[in-house]
């Protein structure tokens, strides 16, 4: 399926007279439904920490002893967007077909920047979005562009966007999103940075401000509310994602940020569940992997950086130990060891 950046801008305006649940008739009028989006956004944001303080923070235990669910969502709910480019196709994208995509095809959506008919084939949804393979701000933001509006597109409650290099735990994360309402404002994921980003607005051709807000690294996986991404649409519908992030000259992540933060005025919410390359993943305990959202691997002060986990595949067999960790968490899937210790 090969689209543009092209999207009618009145797509996700559309969507606001869809009904987003089963169980619940459609909102009266338009003043309705956004009254049911922004109805606990006052108390929501009395729960918040000041921005400078850092945004507020989930506990790794909260996924453990999960609160009773505000709003009952199954993994069908879910709209996980891969994000990857042609020569990962074999490298990367085999491992996590192999892996956890293998029990989330269907609300997996790849994207990618060329045509494979083989990965086709193996995967129920492969977008290819024509965007450059460039790992530049401009080929990255074009990316997201067509992510954001194929969620929109898709009906789907919850948008959670993922790299290549991620394992992602949907049974957590079902656990995690079932605890805030899909028509509230919610935007959940891990900075990388301490403090908030400080970048620079363009208001004009000759007249900028500064501008300051947290966003969530692209590299662990951020997932963002159905409510929220339908406010999101002035900035990111269509071709209005790339203008956006040409006003901040930023990647996609912090553009994402920027349109929730800075724009809309909803702060994050920090999960430390989330995982990207970037931290010491060595850390992460074995007992506390079944409770993670996503993992990673890659390299870290210039060492090989993945999960510490010993079982039936050796460092050579299993270098990201994404197999491994598949084994821990679905051990009758039928390649892992049966005489592996997890």
């Amino acid at each position: 399926e090969a689209v543009g950046q092209g999207q009618g801008q009145g797509q996700a305006a559309t969507e606001l007279s869809r009904s987003h649940s089963a169980s619940a008739p459609p909102p009266r009028s338009l003043r309705d439904y956004f009254t049911e989006l922004s109805r606990d956004r006052d108390r929501d944001r009395d729960r918040d920490r000041d921005s400078e303080q850092g945004p507020p923070l989930l506990p790794t235990a909260a996924a453990a002893a999960p609160l009773p669910p505000r709003d009952p969502i199954t993994s069908g709910d879910l709209f996980i967007a891969v994000k990857t480019t042609n020569k990962f196709h074999r490298s990367r994208l085999e491992l996590l077909l192999d892996t956890w995509i293998s029990r989330n095809r269907e609300q997996t959506y790849i994207f990618t920047d060329g045509e494979d008919e083989e990965l086709k084939k193996k995967s129920g949804h492969v977008v290819n979005t024509n965007c450059s393979a460039a790992h530049s701000r401009q080929a990255l933001s074009c990316k997201m562009a067509v992510e954001y509006d194929k969620f929109i597109e898709s009906g789907k409650k919850w948008f959670c966007h993922v790299d290549d290099d991620n394992y992602v735990n949907t049974r957590t994360l079902v656990k995690l999103l079932a605890q805030y309402p899909h028509t509230q404002d919610v935007y959940i994921g891990k900075p990388s940075l301490d403090r908030p980003i400080e970048a620079t607005e363009r208001i004009s051709d000759n007249k900028v401000r500064p501008v300051h807000f947290w966003f969530a690294t692209g590299g662990a996986g951020f997932c963002i509310s159905r409510g929220l991404a339908l406010k999101m649409s002035p900035w990111a519908s269509g071709g209005h994602f790339m203008s956006t992030a040409e006003k901040i000259r930023l990647p996609d992540d912090c553009t994402i940020g920027y349109i929730v933060e800075a724009v809309l005025g909803v702060k994050l919410i920090r999960s430390n569940l989330f995982h990207s390359h970037l931290e010491n993943l060595q850390q992460v305990m074995r007992a506390d992997i079944p409770n993670q959202v996503t993992l990673s691997y890659g390299t870290f002060e210039n060492k090989r950086n993945a999960i510490n986990l010993k079982g039936g595949f050796s460092v050579e067999e299993d270098p990201s130990r994404f197999r491994s960790i598949h084994c821990l968490l679905y051990p009758d899937t039928p390649w892992c060891p049966r005489s592996g210790v997890y």
